[in-house]
């Protein structure tokens, strides 16, 4: 079913502008902001983040994955894909990579990537070789594969901006193929892509609610246009595949959201320009993990799952939490 852009646009035009082994601490100051007293069951007041990996371009996609030896990151502008194991080193992953971007375990454990270059959605067997789950809908060339997320049924859903055929460090620069910057399914029995929403300019990082019945999407779109939506949209999911209308979760002032992540308590993280803000259940803004620079990417980890993973520009930085994210059982 394909959600039409037409409900959402008018509500978004009317919006106001611990850690791996040895790692270095980034600053000694508390990075904690308060709006909200339930802060407190997320995150102790002196947290730091630790930097455990800087360097890096453009660094996104971060995905706790032991399998492959810790985190898998990408670095979107320097074509390259890496792994940080857990005694702190940081190994080659995929290089070049594509400009893969955003990167999720598919149900049975296996890196699935997004690629700007290849515009392309592939899938890292247990073999290494790469299989190709999407490419093209309707016959056309995908725009720029950005972001995925996986579906309590084992499907898997990815937006599809521009970003990759329109900026020349992160891909390919072309005209798009398609008519409308929309978020696909890949069908778990079939691998049938199926366009599932188009009412968002530029959707970005997406995240399922801890029971599934819940799609958070990042509109971008205020991005690229400064007259564009910058907000968290939540759009209902019924039967796996029925979407619902799309209403404003979180709307940002300033930036745009980009990477979104979700705790086992129904909290979501979303990556933005001044940190990784945090909103309750039912949209509170509950505070904000700050950072030095723009985030792109957000990502539960670490052996209990409490250790939260953020791609800030040239870095990765970690913390750990006293909550833990939502756990992904594979098969």
């Amino acid at each position: 079913m394909t959600m039409s852009r037409r409900a959402v646009l008018a509500t978004l035009a009317a919006l106001p502008l611990g850690a791996l082994a040895r790692p270095s601490v980034s600053s000694a100051a508390s990075i904690v902001r308060v709006d909200d007293p339930e802060m407190a069951a997320i995150v102790r007041p002196d947290a730091a983040w630790r930097t455990i990996h800087e360097g890096g371009l453009w660094c996104e996609g971060v995905c706790w994955a032991p399998a492959l030896g810790g985190l898998v990151f990408s670095d979107v502008k320097r074509n390259r894909m890496a792994v940080v194991g857990e005694d702190g080193a940081v190994r080659p992953f995929r290089d070049p990579s594509n400009n893969a971007n955003g990167n999720v375990l598919d149900a049975e454990g296996r890196l699935v990537t997004c690629e700007h270059r290849g515009r392309r959605v592939v899938r890292q067997e247990t073999d290494g070789t790469l299989t190709v789950l999407a490419e093209r809908f309707e016959g056309l060339r995908l725009n720029s594969p950005n972001d995925a997320a996986l579906a309590p049924d084992g499907a898997i859903w990815f937006t599809d901006p521009v970003y990759g055929i329109t900026q020349p460090d992160e891909g390919i620069v072309a005209e798009p193929e398609q008519a409308a910057r929309r978020i696909y399914r890949i069908d778990p029995a079939t691998g049938a892509l199926e366009a599932m929403i188009e009412a968002i300019d530029q959707p970005n990082g997406l995240v399922f609610s801890p029971d599934g019945r819940t799609l958070y999407v990042s509109e971008s779109g205020g991005g690229p246009n400064p007259e564009g939506g910058r907000a968290v949209m939540a759009f209902e999911i019924e039967d796996a595949r029925r979407v619902g209308p799309g209403r404003v979760f979180a709307a940002l002032e300033a930036g745009v959201p980009d990477g979104l992540a979700v705790d086992r308590d129904g909290r979501v993280y979303v990556a933005s320009q001044d940190g990784i803000r945090i909103h309750a259940a039912d949209g509170r803004r509950l505070g904000r993990l700050a950072t030095a620079t723009a985030t792109g990417n957000v990502a539960f980890g670490g052996p209990d799952g409490r250790r939260l993973f953020v791609a800030e520009g040239e870095r990765v930085l970690a913390l750990d939490l006293d909550v833990a994210g939502l756990a992904i059982e594979t098969r």
